[in-house]
């Protein structure tokens, strides 16, 4: 169904917000990055900054994927591991993000790595992704979605796909992150697994 006019609008708002405060990021740093200067920025008020962003550090960790990636994950095979399944879909959206814009995911990284407040926000909205995450795991594996072993198993992996990602930054960005997040999976294999229940 086609986007209404208030949709589309909303949308090209996020994006210009998105787009000021990630240019006053890599330009001059995050700390620079405030609300006034983002609303100036994108020629909106702050308080149309702060409605769209409540929290700050938002603004350049979240991008409303969270409802493609549970969808995406429930389109999987129904016989695939769940280790495989997150990963098909987590390298997927990222290798997409990096094909889409390679300078946003690596200023992404850089904040993750330099910059405490991001870092703490990002294990919020990471948290956040794993509950989506593990519901669709648990509707595949006939677990409940608050079932202890699925909520370990998510966090696990998620948890692991940031922390290569930290690698990645903290190592200048000089190495090919792709292929460390599916070393990072290939590193679970041998350990968190997730049967579905007899």
């Amino acid at each position: 169904m086609a986007k209404g006019l208030r949709e589309r609008k909303k949308e090209r708002t996020r994006a210009a917000i998105r787009r000021a405060a990630r240019g006053i990021a890599a330009s001059r740093g995050w700390e620079a990055a405030t609300i006034e200067r983002i609303a100036a920025e994108a020629e909106v008020s702050p308080s149309t900054v702060v409605r769209y962003f409540p929290v700050r550090e938002d603004i350049v960790l979240t991008d409303d994927r969270d409802d493609e990636l549970e969808a995406l994950l429930r389109a999987r095979p129904a016989g695939e591991e769940p280790l495989e399944s997150l990963r098909a879909v987590l390298t997927e959206a990222i290798g997409t993000a990096l094909e889409a814009d390679p300078e946003e995911v690596r200023l992404r990284a850089r904040l993750m790595a330099g910059t405490p407040a991001v870092r703490a926000r990002l294990t919020e909205t990471t948290a956040e992704t794993g509950r989506r995450l593990a519901r669709a795991l648990a509707d595949r594996t006939g677990r409940a979605p608050d079932d202890l072993e699925v909520r370990v198993f998510t966090a696990a992996v998620l948890g692991a796909l940031r922390e290569a990602t930290l690698y990645w930054a903290e190592r200048g960005l000089s190495e090919d992150l792709m292929a460390l997040l599916h070393r990072t999976v290939d590193t679970l294999k041998a350990g968190p697994a997730l049967p579905a229940r007899p």
